[in-house]
């Protein structure tokens, strides 16, 4: 796992919520959702099928973990889960809390509107709560 190195783009666009048992797990920086992204922390990962079989399915347990925390937290009319990388070839996989009347409802999120800035208080009291509902899945020491 040395190898591996985030996207800077995907650096540049995300804070750090907390590191998983496989993937870095950030949230975008765009205050029109709730919106986090899993890393696998394999190197040359592009698809999830270059992923060992062990890791795609502690890809999708931590997946599962995520969506479920991020729901629980807000109180989504839908979540949205997308591994795309049409931009960033990189593995990384959206998970992306909608409510009926966001800024793109019902469309994808992707450049429907502008991002506007993360609320850094609310963002930093949500990334500790999701740390606290994902304690069990975490790469803790």
């Amino acid at each position: 796992m040395t190898d591996f190195h985030l996207d800077p783009r995907l650096a540049g666009d995300t804070v750090p919520v907390v590191d998983l048992a496989l993937s870095a797990l950030l949230m975008m920086r765009d205050g029109n959702y709730p919106w986090l992204i899993l890393v696998p922390r394999r190197a040359g990962a592009v698809e999830i099928l270059d992923l060992e079989p062990t890791d795609r399915a502690r890809l999708w347990a931590e997946v599962e973990a995520v969506a479920a925390a991020l729901a629980a937290e807000t109180g989504a009319d839908k979540l949205n889960v997308a591994a795309l990388g049409n931009v960033v070839s990189q593995l990384h996989v959206h998970v992306v809390a909608r409510f009926r009347g966001d800024a793109a409802w019902p469309a994808p999120v992707w450049g429907k509107v502008p991002a506007t800035p993360l609320d850094e208080m609310k963002a930093a009291a949500l990334r500790d709560r999701l740390s606290a509902r994902l304690s069990g899945t975490r790469n803790d020491p």
